[in-house]
């Protein structure tokens, strides 16, 4: 049994598809209110917060993924990623299940450095340092030969379905309801985004690979990083037609935050945007060499077909 914890979210989807694809009919999903992907696949009600639920939702599994994600509010991530995850390691050693933590970049600096699985941890905001506090108290965990752990670490997504990123709502969204494209700060700073789809199952890969634990991998990303210029012009051929789009400053991004709770929350990202985000994924492409890795144009490309069939 293979089970996804925190199974609604565009990763989990995609996860799931992947593990019934190459690797198991035994998946359990769960989360507060879980969803079927396949019809073999088998729903676990839990709330992660409680330690009994947590313990039970685990117990049984040669492997959990945790891919749980919580809406943009600080407040939340503060009080309830700790305690999910202390309760998920502590499920994971007891029933000597396998775990794979799917973990984001909040914690790495945000300058023009390459990142990469050697980058100490330098936050600048609470969600950064929160994102720090659980992903130290895994390796503490892994450090100390207490669990076998793997973390699959990504930066932001773009992809279809219900891909939740600044990317997807401020080019694809506004694409799709024909408005104005926006840009965070600049338009001229290379970008590293994952496809969603690559990020899952590279991640089923990885958890499903013995000699990958006990590390921290960098999930595979399109090396032929784009700026945003660059990105749109790319989605201006790909959809053929021009797409127009505005560069929203800092100023104004910072006079919106008092009035829009959303962008209240990114303002700690926002320097990510001034500076180029070279994401390094070259161990997981040294060990992984036949991985597909999705190009900006196919990704592209994909989301476009996707919108012309839902409409």
């Amino acid at each position: 049994m293979q089970t996804i914890l925190g199974s609604n979210g565009q990763i989990a989807e995609e996860l799931t598809k992947e593990l019934k694809r190459n690797y198991t009919s035994e998946i359990r999903l769960v989360s507060r209110n879980p969803k079927k992907v396949h019809d073999t696949d088998f729903l676990f009600p839990a709330d992660l917060l409680g330690k009994e639920q947590t313990d039970s939702a685990v117990k049984g599994s040669t492997i959990a993924y945790l891919t749980v994600g919580l809406p943009m509010d600080t407040t939340l991530w503060i009080k309830q990623f700790p305690i999910m995850m202390r309760n998920v390691i502590e499920a994971c050693k007891k029933h000597k299940t396998k775990l794979v933590f799917f973990d984001n970049t909040y914690m790495y600096p945000q300058n023009d450095e390459p990142l990469t699985e050697e980058t100490a941890f330098a936050p600048v905001g609470p969600k950064g340092k929160v994102r720090a506090e659980i992903t130290s108290m895994l390796l503490e965990e892994m450090k100390t030969k207490k669990i076998e752990a793997v973390i699959c670490r990504a930066p932001e997504f773009y992809g279809p379905g219900k891909t939740q990123s600044i990317t997807n709502s401020m080019i694809f969204g506004n694409i799709e309801k024909d408005k104005n494209l926006k840009v965070f700060l600049k338009d001229d700073t290379l970008r590293t985004l994952i496809w969603t789809p690559d990020a899952s199952k590279a991640m089923a890969l990885i958890g499903n690979s013995p000699d990958t634990y006990n590390e921290t991998w960098h999930l595979p990303c399109d090396d032929n990083r784009l700026t945003y210029k660059e990105f749109i012009s790319l989605a201006s051929e790909v959809y053929e037609k021009e797409l127009p789009y505005s560069v929203l400053p800092k100023f104004i991004l910072k006079l919106g935050s008092l009035f829009n709770k959303q962008l209240k929350e990114v303002q700690e990202l926002l320097p990510r945007y001034e500076h180029h985000n070279l994401f390094i994924s070259t161990k997981f492409k040294t060990r992984f060499p036949n991985f597909p890795v999705t190009s900006y144009r196919q990704g592209m490309e994909e989301i476009r077909k996707e919108n012309r069939t839902v409409i």
